[in-house]
């Protein structure tokens, strides 16, 4: 009896030490998952201060490691993160980048406002307008398509340019560049 006792108190004991081990892993991974959102955060506040500071490489290089990890921002987070990411390519001159960041920054603000200032959203408006005119025409693209030849002043040298909006508009050979054909 005394035997069967003894098995009993070393069995809970080794279940209470096994659920002791198993709340300790459970602490520590919620505590892991809580910091890398913190890390996360930190990481993006550090892009915004270098964007801010206009260091526009530095913030890229922030901003493309935590590209993968963007789901893991809220909401809002991802909304700042898409805009900043856009507007450093904006800044940086990689223009195809910039509209595509800048689009899901809009995208994201639209289904779920708050991420962004006023300013920014202003800003994030103008900057992908000015990117869809490069990409579709209009404003002035359009307006100058109208013409049929632009003129140089005489002796300017080189073939006249034909005003265009489209690459259909030029003469084979040539494309459509800033509203003129050109090689």
């Amino acid at each position: 009896m005394a035997r069967s006792i003894r098995h009993s108190l070393q069995l809970s004991e080794e279940a209470g030490y096994a659920r002791r081990v198993i709340r300790l892993w459970l602490a520590v991974l919620i505590s892991l998952s809580v910091g890398a959102c913190a890390t996360y955060r930190e990481d993006l506040n550090r892009g915004q201060r270098l964007y801010e500071e206009n260091e526009y490489e530095h913030a890229l290089s922030i901003f493309r490691v935590l590209e993968t990890d963007m789901d893991s921002l809220e909401l809002n987070d991802q909304a700042r993160y898409a805009y900043l990411r856009g507007m450093t390519d904006f800044r940086l001159g990689f223009r195809p980048d910039a509209r595509h960041w800048l689009a899901m920054a809009k995208a994201i603000e639209q289904e779920h406002p708050g991420g962004l200032s006023p300013q920014w959203k202003q800003r994030l408006d103008e900057s992908l307008n000015e990117l869809n005119q490069e990409v579709y025409g209009g404003g002035e693209a359009a307006s100058r398509s109208t013409a049929t030849e632009t003129t140089k002043p005489p002796g300017a040298g080189g073939p006249e340019r034909k005003a265009c909006a489209t690459n259909t508009d030029c003469p084979e050979g040539l494309q459509c560049k800033a509203g003129e054909c050109a090689p």
